[in-house]
Order: structure tokens, then sequence, then C-alpha cells
């Protein structure tokens, strides 16, 4: 069999409840038949007494989330921005420590996810390209194999969702305040209230009026936290009142890797806008200059009803004018400037992410006092993670491991073991193969992902050593393409236009300052990860990389 196949196994009625359970065929893992079997019947006496019930599957998935915003991975900002709710899928469930993209952009990670394919695979490689709805995903198997479908909140593929009941989404990226909800008969609605409020409402409305025979699958999907990390208003001031600790590479110098890296236009020092990202608006100046840039305005209060201007305005203003005062009278230096948008910054993303927390909180209550719990998959997760600073960036894309690395925490009672930390590579790919097997479908050979299912209940040994990663967007953010292999401890990347290599050693050099592509000591580790790339890139039938342009 291929490697990521997975053939439904119909075990023998064993009692007066049949076992629907299935065996996970991945990777060199066909030799383990037997052993599956025997752990998969287990796993069907778990069930027994829910008369072969599918478990339903709740999604919650929100947009730029970094891992070291999420208080279960630890991390600087565990103790002073927790996220309870989310750590309680930790607590009951487990967390997966080394969980990856495939492309860290946020639309050709929802494809990636839909379709269990790499973006070259699914077509939908940048966010300017348009998701082909004719081609299977996980949605249509689970709404073909019995399942009540669900996607509300962010969907941004520029087209209409298919494979879903039921369907509610932003237009693009949507917005924080009041946004505007596109309806199933292609009218567009606006909502007053919180982006991550409504969309939470909006999944708990369909969970009441869903059709009850059948197993559900529910995407809810969040805005927050991505740009312009706009906090409901019941947070401002969340976190004022704490020390945020400050990356050791904020004013990262760009020196010993690629070149292109100190081309980039995601700096919370260059690029950090003060009106759209920094939230000082133009009106509120007076006659003070700020040095640049100043290129946007402020979409999300422009939304805004009064009332709620008046509260945004009685936070935001006072603590404007300070600034402001203090900038004018010179009492801020450069790297003074640089460390209050940075605090302003994750101010705000922090405040965004509390209410995603408070969301994921909401969602496990309703499957408490509803008695779905029990047989309820909840996974959170994220579409990429994000930069917190780190190297003096607020964006994402780079193969770098703030970006790279995205949440994945599931709950799952009676088969994940409570408090788990799984450290095995796993990658978005990965979601549609496990909805499948949990869902005991068949999983097509062109998936790409392997199902998690394995991991859950203990058996890694045949698990993948390597991940293969690729971005293709044409410049955004100065952000050049480039492709890579990570493993448990380095990672070789590749930048194709500029035909230039950068590895790392994760162990000695975690925050990646330093490629040690040519170094010497490091000729046997570079070999085999080249051979592993080049490896990788058959296996997945990637496309030969663009014209190479030497510096």
């Amino acid at each position: 069999m291929p490697p990521g196949h997975i053939e439904i196994i119909r075990l023998p009625d064993t009692s007066s409840h049949s076992i629907y359970n299935v065996v996970t065929m991945n990777h060199f893992a066909a030799h383990r038949t037997l052993a599956c079997l025997f752990s998969l019947a287990v796993l069907g006496m778990a069930h027994a007494g829910r008369a072969a019930e599918r478990p339903n599957i709740l999604f919650l998935f929100s947009d730029d989330h970094a891992v070291n915003a999420i208080s279960a991975y630890g991390g600087p900002l565990a103790d002073v921005a927790p996220t309870p709710h989310i750590d309680r899928l930790a607590r009951e469930g487990a967390v997966f420590l080394n969980s990856f993209c495939a492309n860290s952009i946020c639309g050709p990670s929802r494809a990636t996810i839909l379709t269990g394919k790499h973006s070259h695979k699914n077509g939908f490689m940048r966010n300017g390209n348009t998701f082909d709805p004719s081609q299977w995903t996980v949605a249509k198997a689970l709404q073909a194999g019995g399942y009540s479908t669900a996607v509300i909140g962010k969907w941004h593929l520029r087209t209409k969702p298919v494979g879903f009941d039921h369907w509610e989404i932003f237009p693009g990226q949507g917005s924080y305040y009041n946004p505007a909800f596109i309806q199933m008969d292609g009218k567009t609605k606006r909502f007053e209230g919180y982006a991550t409020d409504l969309t939470t409402d909006k999944a708990i409305a369909w969970l009441d009026a869903r059709d009850t025979s059948k197993p559900f699958f529910l995407m809810c999907q969040h805005k927050a936290p991505h740009r312009t990390f706009s906090p409901a208003l019941r947070h401002l001031g969340a976190f004022d009142d704490v020390e945020i600790p400050v990356p050791a590479n904020l004013f990262d110098d760009y020196q010993n890797r690629s070149p292109t890296l100190s081309k980039n236009e995601m700096e919370i020092d260059r690029h950090f806008d003060w009106a759209y990202d920094a939230k000082v608006r133009k009106d509120e100046r007076g006659d003070v200059q700020l040095p640049k840039p100043d290129r946007y305005g402020t979409p999300e209060y422009n939304r805004m009803t009064d009332s709620q201007k008046q509260v945004w305005d009685a936070y935001f203003g006072p603590r404007n004018q300070k600034f402001l005062k203090d900038f004018q009278a010179g009492k801020l230096n450069h790297q003074d400037l640089v460390r209050w948008k940075y605090r302003r910054y994750m101010r705000n993303y922090l405040s965004t992410v509390k209410a995603v927390d408070e969301s994921v909180g909401r969602m496990l209550k309703y499957l408490d006092d509803h008695d779905l719990a029990k047989n309820t998959v909840v996974i959170y997760s994220s579409d990429q993670g994000f930069f917190l600073g780190e190297h003096g960036w607020y964006d994402k894309r780079w193969m770098f491991e703030e970006s790279f690395r995205m949440p994945f925490l599931i709950r799952w009672p009676a088969v994940t073991k409570p408090g788990s930390k799984p450290q095995e590579l796993i990658q978005n790919i990965d979601y549609a193969p496990t909805f499948l097997e949990m869902a005991g479908l068949p999983v097509p050979d062109e998936v790409q992902g392997s199902s998690l299912l394995p991991l859950l209940q203990g058996n890694a040994d045949t698990w993948r050593s390597s991940l293969y990663y690729a971005y293709y967007e044409l410049g955004e953010h100065a952000v050049p393409q480039h492709f890579g292999v990570r493993t448990s401890r380095h990672k070789l990347i590749y930048f194709p236009r500029t035909d230039e290599w950068n590895l790392f050693d994760l162990e000695r050099d975690p925050q990646e300052m330093q490629s040690v592509h040519a170094d010497p000591a490091y000729r046997d580790t570079r070999a085999k990860l080249t051979t592993e790339f080049a490896r990788l890139r058959q296996q997945f039938d990637a496309p030969p990389f663009a014209s190479r342009q030497r510096k």
C-alpha cells in the first residue's frame, strides 16, 4: 500500500455493538497490521455502549496564533497571558509539541487542511489564488459519509464553501468590529458586535439547529488574532499591568544568514503602521510628526458605532496623548520607540487571543451542558504561527520556528491520554486523514498526509522523521520564495532566486541566528539533509523551482 493509505477494516461484532474503527497503514507500518487491529479493537471496546456512534468533530481554528501565546506550550508569555480554556484541552487531551504548517500563509494553510495535500497539489499556493471547489475535500467526504457539516467564520479561499450543509463566512479577511457575513443565498449581512463573539454565537446557533440524528463536523474559524489586532472593548487594558518580556532578538541585525532577511518588510521598527497597527490615529496627533510608516487608515475604528468609539477613545485617547507628548519632548530614543510599538502590539494581540480563549470556553461549556463532550473530538489549531517580536517581526511566512510552528491540541475522551505531549513531527496535511479515520471513512490515495490516530494511541514507531516546507508568495512583505526540510534537530532552507542555502542547528541555536551551512563540522549533516530534501520533493511530486537569479 502507498504511504499514508488507510484501509477500512470492519472488525467482527464482539458484542451487541459493532465496532467502526479503522487501521492505519501509514509510512512503513504495513507489517504492524495485527498490532494495530488489536489496539483498535481495544479502542472499539472503549466505545461500547454508544451503539457504534461515530464521534462528532469540533474544529476550533484561529488565524496567526503563535504557540508562544498559548500558555499550555509554556514559553515567556505563559505566566503573563494565560489561556485557561485552550489549556483545558491540553490538560484533558494532548498538546502536540512539534506541529507545523506546510506553507505559512492564511489561504494556503486552509486549503491544505481541507485537502490533506501540499499547496502545489491542491492549487492554492498563494493568497491571490482561487480554491478549486471541484476537487476532493474532507468536508465533502464527511458530508457524503453521513456527517452534518458546517463552517462559520473566516474562509479566505475566494470561493463559496462546498461540502457543507451550512456555512456563514467573512468576505475576505473579515472585520473585527460589526463584521459582515456572507450568507448561503449569496447575500452579505452585517452584524453589530465583535467578530470572535459573533462567530461563536453562530456556531452555537448551528449546533442548536443541526440534525441530531447525524454526527457533526463543525469548523468554527476565527479572524483573531490576525492583523489589525483589534481587541474586544471589554479587553482594552487587559495587559496594561503586566510586564511583557521583550524577545532577545527584537533588534536582530540579520547577519550570518541569507541577505534576503534584511530586505523584509514586516519589522515592528520600520513597517509597523502608526494608525493601522499601533492605533495612533492621525486626527489625534495635532502637529506631531511621527516617523514612517503611516500608509493606512483605521478601517476597524471606522466601522464602529458611536458608542463603541466612545469606549475605544476613552482607553486609547489618554495613552496616545501621553505617548505623543513624550515623543515630542524627545524622551524616546530609537530603541525606546521600537519597544513602545512592541508593547502596544503585544497588548492588542494578546487581548484578541483572550477573546478567542473565551470562545473556546463557551464551546466546551456547550458540549458539557448538552451531554456531547464524551463523544466529541475537540481540536484547537491555527493556520500558522506568528512572530511576536522575534527577529523584530510581526508577521509570518518564513520557515523560522515562530511562524512555521502551529498549535495543535486535541481532546478525544477514551482515546487521547489526558495531559499527553506527543513530540512527533506533524503537519496540517495530516488533519484531513485524521478526521476521516475518526469517522471510519476511507482516505483517497491523493491525500499526502497521514492520520494522527497512531500517535494518539502511542504507536509512533514508524512515524516520519522529517517535514517538507514550501512558501510560494511573490514577495509580499518582501519575503522571498523558499523551501526546506526540518528534522527533530536541524533545518535546511533553500532560496531559489538567489541560489542560497541556510542550515540551522535548532538544539544549539534555537533562535536561528547563525546558519552553519558553510561550517565544515556540519558537512555530513548538510549532505543528509540535502538528500532528504530531494527525497521529500520527489515523494510529494513538487514542481521545479522558478528560474534562479544569482546575486
